[in-house]
């Protein structure tokens, strides 16, 4: 079911409810008003009988009489009762009249009473006269109400009827009208392919969630775009980086086997092909692993781990890659409470990330000091590597996590560009962050941190 189509019935469906239930309310409260007042009819007609029939003097016969000829209207079969009662409270009986002992009992108790057989309403009164004591009862058929409440019915039916008609008509034009910017969203979305993602849903100025969806997809199309992109610069860099030392492979091969040569010569050049296999091993590995870490982390094996243990741990495997480095562990940031220092992880991984950085700090400083520190917050743990090096551009620190990408002032260092973005898929598999501060020249700090 479309949601237009959703929206129409939920609020015709509540708009119908609200008007029939606002017409069952009307129409109780009339109904009840109109007995209510009927009743009154009789009870001011019963008082006026009594003292017309049961007068304390003579004359005030003749004056109710005429009251009720020349201002009450006579009711449709109205009738009148008079039923004495005696010492005993017992009240005398009329064949006419079939109501039961509680009427009269309530009038003798309360001084009146109502009660309704059908269309025939009843109004006993108790009245005290020099002739006695009497249970005054006048009755009538409540026409008035009858047609009062037809007529009402009617109306409220017409009425009832016409608003649904508006509302409903109101709800297809005010579905229409919300759903528009949705329509025209989902045109635009079906014109953008891989072909054109650098096209964007127009957003206009309002504050809406309609506004918000369109800020997400174009969100989603600009890492989409850059992910294509990233891909489509993937592939090239790494064609170029596996058929460099292939290239070499072979060229060296076809030299070796052109003609007979000397067993030195044959030694170098079985040496230039070792060299550029282990490159292409090298280059492999990196991005077999690069691969893995792209995953979302739920297939690897996570642990307790303490991030100390993992800086030594660290350390150690940068001790035997380089044993004359110059990288110090600065204690000073280092907690107190042991209790922060610990978090849930891979160790094998995070040992990776963690010793490609330092690698990277080693290397781009000429193998100048750099310092290692660990700090830790509340929520997340913090290692912070610093070093003396040639630092980074500022126009190439967006692209340093792209994989194969190398800054324009490292072209006399031996690399790969794929350190760093296997570092950062790894700190993100565990919810972290690397963030980069570099100064051409000056150094390069960076922060690695992981959440608690």
């Amino acid at each position: 079911m479309r949601i237009r189509t959703k929206i129409l019935m939920v609020f015709a469906g509540l708009t119908i409810s609200t008007i029939l239930m606002m017409s069952i309310l009307v129409y109780y409260f009339a109904n009840q008003h109109s007995f209510e007042d009927f009743y009154k009819r009789l009870e001011i007609r019963a008082y006026l009988a009594a003292k017309a029939t049961l007068p304390n003097y003579e004359s005030d016969s003749a004056i109710y009489n005429e009251i009720r000829d020349e201002h009450l209207e006579k009711l449709p079969a109205e009738k009148e009762y008079f039923l004495s009662v005696n010492t005993n409270g017992a009240v005398a009986t009329n064949e006419q009249l079939d109501l039961p002992p509680t009427f009269y009992q309530q009038v003798i108790r309360e001084s009146k009473a109502t009660h309704r057989e059908g269309d025939r309403f009843f109004e006993g009164v108790l009245y005290k006269s020099k002739q006695g004591l009497y249970i005054v009862i006048v009755s009538a058929i409540n026409q008035y109400s009858i047609e009062y409440l037809s007529w009402l019915r009617k109306i409220l039916f017409i009425c009832s009827l016409a608003s649904s008609i508006i509302f409903i008509t109101a709800g297809i034009f005010f579905s229409k009208y919300i759903l528009k910017p949705i329509r025209q969203m989902m045109m635009q979305v079906k014109s953008i392919s891989s072909r054109n993602l650098h096209l964007r849903l127009n957003v206009d100025n309002s504050k809406d969630e309609i506004t918000d969806l369109a800020d997400t997809f174009n969100n989603m199309l600009d890492r989409l775009e850059t992910a294509f992109e990233t891909q489509n610069n993937f592939v090239s860099n790494a064609s170029h980086e596996l058929g460099t030392p292939l290239t070499a492979i072979i060229g060296e091969a076809e030299l070796a086997l052109n003609k007979e040569r000397t067993s030195e010569t044959y030694i170098y050049s079985l040496q230039n092909i070792l060299s550029e296999a282990e490159r292409l091993e090298h280059i492999t590995r990196s991005l077999l692993h690069l691969a893995q870490t792209g995953f979302d982390g739920k297939k690897q094996e996570w642990e307790f781990i303490r991030t100390d243990e993992l800086l030594f741990t660290a350390k150690q495997t940068i001790d035997k890659m380089y044993p004359d480095n110059h990288v110090e562990i600065d204690y000073s940031l280092f907690p107190e409470e042991e209790e922060k220092l610990q978090i849930s992880g891979n160790m094998q991984l995070l040992e990776l990330a963690l010793t490609n950085i330092i690698v990277n700090a080693i290397k781009y400083s000429g193998n100048k000091p750099v310092s290692v520190a660990l700090a830790a917050t509340e929520k997340k743990n913090i290692f912070i590597i610093k070093d003396m090096g040639i630092g980074i551009p500022p126009e190439d620190l967006p692209y340093i996590f792209s994989p194969f990408f190398r800054a324009s002032n490292t072209s006399s260092f031996k690399g790969y560009g794929i350190g760093l973005p296997l570092a950062m898929n790894i700190i993100r598999m565990h919810k972290g962050d690397i963030i980069v501060n570099s100064e051409v020249n000056e150094g390069t700090e960076i922060r690695v941190e992981l959440p608690l």
